[in-house]
Parts: structure tokens; sequence; C-alpha cells
């Protein structure tokens, strides 16, 4: 089979989904499949490469606002057209990709909603209030678009599939495919007791919906308290400069490292080497750096969100804390740095519920049901 992703993110991956698309592939293509992934080519970058077996091809983008997806969308039919004879299956994955016009099986997974995700964004000045109206009249209108010419729709959790009610979609009709994890890669390592200092890891896009302006004035409750604490965040965006302000201003500088993006073997080694792992996001669809910091055995906390809730039993397999609440973030904090059996016992069913549910081979193996009944159906089609 040859499977062609539609993306709207960098590959190589820099970010969530980016990841999930290459952990698939590369799963696909360890199960004898063939991949090719279409996504945006910027100034500079080359047409086509080849990234681990996974053929890239970036098609033409234009930053022309607020065409950019439709005038993007020419082109990749274009690049679909040309290889019309060459692919089975046309996987779309959300937010932003353009419409695509084929005579092909195409499957959707809905990541996030972009009308559900906008909402949870406060207006503090022009370009949050363009950013809403843009969900509701652009971006929504394509997503529906898109979700109704698709033969298939998935999506990453159970209460993402409820909130495709706001597009009128009926959560009956949406398969629930969880995001997975490479568990062989992401795997824990006996972490030595020692008395320096604990780092609280973040890693992720920094973006104030991640909840980091949060962790910050976490960081002031226990700083004041404890010198053994130090937060570390890996991850690029457009708010790491309002973020790396703050903590200057709240005379944090010291205890807060900023690492940028890092690549995978970087995010292993501080996943296996750091104490607790915190999402502090005011919403998430389900979260890779989630998966992957259980994988690795990491006590988890994690605000009451969906996808967070979806992994996280309550003081199980790690702790559910409100979004919003720095003071609750910092208890949890507190409570995990001073009780390493807890800690051990949370990091261990992290682990446990990895295995069980997330990891790729299950995850794949779904996703290949899907794209055998979407061939089964066009083979009866041509037949009758």
């Amino acid at each position: 089979m040859h499977i062609c992703h539609v993306i709207s993110v960098p590959f190589p991956p820099e970010e969530g989904i980016g990841r999930y698309v290459y952990d698939l592939s590369t799963k696909l293509i360890e199960k004898g499949h063939k991949v090719t992934i279409i996504t945006r080519r910027h100034i500079g970058e080359t047409k086509t490469q080849l990234v681990d077996n996974i053929n890239v091809i970036r098609a033409t983008f234009i930053p022309i606002y607020p065409f950019y997806i439709q005038l993007h969308g020419l082109f990749v039919n274009r690049v679909l057209k040309f290889l019309k004879k060459q692919i089975d299956i046309v996987h779309v994955h959300t937010p932003l990709p353009p419409l695509v016009k084929t005579s092909l099986p195409v499957i959707t997974t809905i990541h996030s909603p972009m009308l559900v995700d906008t909402r949870y964004t406060n207006i503090r000045n022009l370009y949050t209030l363009f950013s809403k109206i843009s969900a509701r009249c652009i971006s929504y209108p394509l997503e529906l678009k898109i979700i109704q010419s698709s033969d298939i729709v998935t999506t990453v959790s159970k209460p993402v599939a409820l909130e495709l009610k706001e597009y009128h979609i009926n959560p009956e009709d949406i398969i629930v495919i969880y995001n997975g994890v490479n568990e062989k890669n992401f795997c824990p390592i006996t972490k030595k007791s020692n008395n320096d200092i604990k780092y609280i890891l973040f890693a992720g896009r920094i973006d104030r919906q991640k909840g980091l302006f949060d962790l910050v004035e976490c960081a002031e409750y226990i700083c004041k308290e404890r010198a053994d604490i130090s937060f570390i965040i890996a991850g690029k965006g457009r708010d790491l400069k309002k973020l790396k302000d703050k903590t200057k201003k709240a005379g944090l500088q010291d205890r807060f490292i900023f690492l940028g993006q890092v690549n995978k073997n970087t995010l292993l080694d501080l996943y296996q080497k750091t104490s607790i792992f915190i999402l502090p996001s005011y919403h998430e669809g389900l979260p890779g750096a989630l998966l992957e910091a259980m994988s690795c055995g990491l006590p988890i906390i994690a605000t009451d969100v969906r996808g967070n809730k979806d992994l996280i039993n309550n003081r199980e397999n790690g702790i559910i804390i409100p979004t919003r609440s720095p003071k609750k973030m910092a208890e949890a904090i507190n409570i995990l740095i001073e009780d390493e059996n807890l800690r051990k016992k949370l990091g261990k069913n992290a682990r446990k519920t990895i295995e069980q549910k997330y990891t790729w081979s299950e995850v794949s193996n779904n996703i290949l049901r899907c794209y055998e009944l979407l061939l089964k159906d066009k083979y009866k089609q041509q037949n009758s």
C-alpha cells in the first residue's frame, strides 16, 4: 500500500503533529508500506527530500493572508494529480491543511478543531481578535469542507470527537484512534537518588495557551521556599521572548533554563533524567510530549483538559490540576518532590498506561484497518 499524508507543518518534524506523522510513517514503512508526505514549501527549502525512507514533497506555499491555504491547495492538488497512479490512500491531518480534490480514498485525522481551539484564546490585542474572527470565518468553513469530503474521519481522543458536534458531525460517525509513542525508544532508565537540583520539565510549543505564564507564577511560590528546584523549557514559539521577560521580571532567570527546539535524542535524555514533567495547557488534543514523558516513566502533572484527561487518572498515573491555577500547580510539585515513593508509583503506572494502549504498533494497526476498509469499499464500487 502507498499512503500519502498531507500536512501543514514542517518536515522533518519540529512539533507534535509533525512527529505524529513521522512516527506513524516509519511504523507503516516497517510493516512493508510506502509513504509520501506533502507539506508546505517555504523559501529556500528543497522541493523533494528522502527522510528515513519517507518521500517528502514540499508544495509551493505563498503566505498571502487570508488566501494562503487555498493557494497552497492548488499546488498540493497538482502534486496529487501527478502521483495519482502511484498512491492508494490520501491521509489528511488538521489543522489548516488544504482541501484535497481527488478520486482517491481520503481519510482525515482531526488533531484539534480550530473553531474550538480559538475559544480558549483571550482577546489581548488586534492579533488575537483577528485570530478569533479568522477561525470562525475562514478556518471553520474550510475544516467543514475537508470533513465533508472525507471518506473516513478520525480524531485523536474522544473529547475531540464530541467537539465536532459544533461542525454538525455526529460523534458516532467518528473513529477515535489515539496518538502513539515509540515505547522502545522512549523508555525509563534507573535514576540515581541524590540531593541535587530537581528539574521540572516542559516540552512543547511556547505559547500562552500552554499555560507557561502560569508556570512562572507557580515558580514564584516554589522558589521562595526551596533552592533545590529549577525549570527546563524545551521548545520554541511566538511567546518565547515574553516568557523569558516574565521570568526576569520575577527575578527567576537563574531558575529557568530555556533550551529552544531540541532534537529527539536530547529530548529523550531530558525525559529520562528530569524529576517531573509538567503540562499546564488550557486545551489539548492528545499531546505527544505527554505520551513520551509517560513512556519514559516520568511522574506527570497536567491540567484538567481534554486529551490530558484521556491519559491520566488522578493519583494513579499522574496528577491532574485545574487550569490557570499556579498555586495548585506549586502544591502538586511540592507533593511529588517530597514523596519519592509517589513519584515512583506514578511513573511506573504511566509507563504501564503507554504499554497497554498507546504504542505505535497498536495505533498503526488501527489506522491500517481504516485504510483497508476504504480500499475494500473502492474495490466494490469499481466492480459493482
